[in-house]
């Protein structure tokens, strides 16, 4: 078995929340890697991580380190992971895993090569409830007609707002979009041929609102609903002819509502607050045999066409893209 030897390229909040995860569930961390050698030091004290740097390619070099854990903004995300990759690290990259298909797909291609791992850090294909939903549930409601999903994050309305920036990739598709399509892809038969969207953009330029229909060739159709402006319930549904399911905060579920012939049932699985070690776990499980990740990859590679088609058809293109 191979030894699983992470390191990690970011240190804000949710790079800070994995060290912890990684800790708590006794995996090895050898380095991080921060814009100051200062705040890396701290970071690297309060998770006990022996090495710190600033320049991620430095890090790159340690022949320990065989998964690079990327929490940076979107916008750094495709470089990192194309230097990780050629550097012969696995990669498990923070949502959105990256800017555009294109990006996505020239990563795919250096991985399969070298029998390396991509993931993202879309939990809910690794959270329990979806696999006792997609293996118990699925069948019950029969043949699957529609799915809706809702998503509304109260942001600071401010141009300054990281958020917001064109610069950084910002936009709801990009931050929150990438779970509703994950929830949407997860529970459709197939690929979406048929993409409708419309938005309102922010004064920067990028997404503030939208709506966005999918269809694919089996008559599935998804309908999703995306702002940064106001609040909304994490609701996913997925109607068959027979019954439905719904999700509220699906990112991270760990229980759902069956609702077949008016008789509702609870279905449970997992711990909403273990999310990251599922995602954890199933990362070392992927280095441990690369072919079983290629599932989870074809989804993240569908959802990343998905948004790419939708942003142009918005006609939003970021200055560095």
């Amino acid at each position: 078995m191979k030894e699983c030897v992470w390191g990690i390229i970011g240190k804000g909040w949710i790079g800070g929340e994995m060290a912890t995860a990684l800790n708590e569930s006794h995996k090895n961390i050898q380095a991080v890697v921060s814009t100051t050698m200062e705040g890396g030091k701290k970071f690297a004290d309060e998770h006990q991580i022996p090495d710190v740097y600033t320049d991620y390619r430095e890090m790159l070099k340690d022949p320990k380190i065989n998964i690079v854990y990327i929490a940076t903004p979107h916008s750094t995300h495709y470089q990192m992971m194309k230097d990780a990759l050629l550097a012969g690290k696995n990669v498990f990259c923070e949502k959105a895993i990256a800017v555009n298909a294109e990006e996505l797909e020239e990563c795919v291609r250096i991985a399969l090569g070298k029998d390396l791992v991509i993931m993202d850090g879309v939990t809910l294909f690794h959270m329990p409830l979806y696999q006792k939903l997609r293996e118990d549930v699925l069948p019950e409601l029969g043949k699957m007609k529609m799915i809706q999903v809702n998503f509304g994050s109260l942001k600071e309305d401010n141009p300054k707002n990281r958020f917001f920036s064109m610069d950084l990739a910002g936009g709801a598709l990009l931050d929150i979009g990438v779970y509703a399509v994950s929830f949407a892809r997860y529970f459709m038969s197939s690929q979406p041929d048929t993409i409708l969207t419309t938005v309102e953009k922010y004064q920067t330029g990028v997404d503030e609102s939208s709506g966005i229909l999918l269809k694919n060739d089996q008559g599935e159709i998804a309908v999703i609903s995306l702002t940064m402006l106001a609040k909304q319930p994490k609701r996913g549904m997925a109607a068959g002819q027979k019954g439905y399911l719904e999700v509220y905060d699906f990112p991270r579920a760990d229980k759902a509502s069956v609702i077949i012939d008016g008789v509702t049932r609870v279905v449970e699985a997992g711990q909403s607050g273990q999310a990251l070690t599922y995602e954890l776990e199933a990362m070392e499980n992927y280095v441990q045999d690369p072919a079983s990740s290629r599932e989870n990859l074809q989804r993240i590679v569908d959802v990343m066409k998905i948004l790419t088609d939708v942003r142009r058809q918005w006609g939003i293109r970021y200055p560095f893209e």
